[in-house]
């Protein structure tokens, strides 16, 4: 990441203008071409830099549900069933913890029926059993990570 790169996280984080052309903002506030910065933002998306670059929806206001969960994963195994997990497309993103559940995901779906779906697929792909922590009240605490 140059600096440019960093400035374009960091304005990114704070969201986009409500405007008529809202990266044309983004870009003039940073001093670059609009074609700029959307070619640096895929490639950071390409090298994975980022995981992601989109809205954040309440999937349960929209009928679907979203939940926590968590598998406990032998350690040899665990770089293979981190890939079947996020070959699912409702995997927000998934982390290992030091703990028996050293496998934790995020799983959100546009339906419940959906959400049994999928953790039923992982399981089978997997041969590990999925423990489920449907998000029972949501918090926003407003991360920001500064590049």
């Amino acid at each position: 990441m140059d600096d440019v790169d960093r400035a374009l996280v960091n304005a990114l984080q704070d969201g986009l203008p409500v405007a008529r052309r809202p990266f044309d903002a983004v870009a003039d506030r940073l001093g670059i071409g609009v074609d700029e910065l959307l070619a640096r933002l895929q490639r950071l998306l390409d090298r994975r830099m980022l995981s992601r670059f989109g809205p954040m929806y309440n999937a349960e206001r929209m009928g679907g549900c979203v939940s926590l969960c968590a598998m406990g994963v032998d350690a040899e195994r665990l770089d293979a069933v981190a890939e079947l997990v996020n070959a699912h497309p409702e995997v927000a993103h998934n982390y290992e913890r030091e703990h028996a559940l050293n496998l934790w995901f995020v799983l959100a779906t546009e339906t419940p029926e959906r959400h049994a779906q999928v953790l039923a697929e992982i399981e089978r792909e997997s041969g590990c059993r999925v423990h489920d922590m449907p998000r029972e009240q949501e918090y926003f605490i407003g991360l920001r990570l500064a590049v």
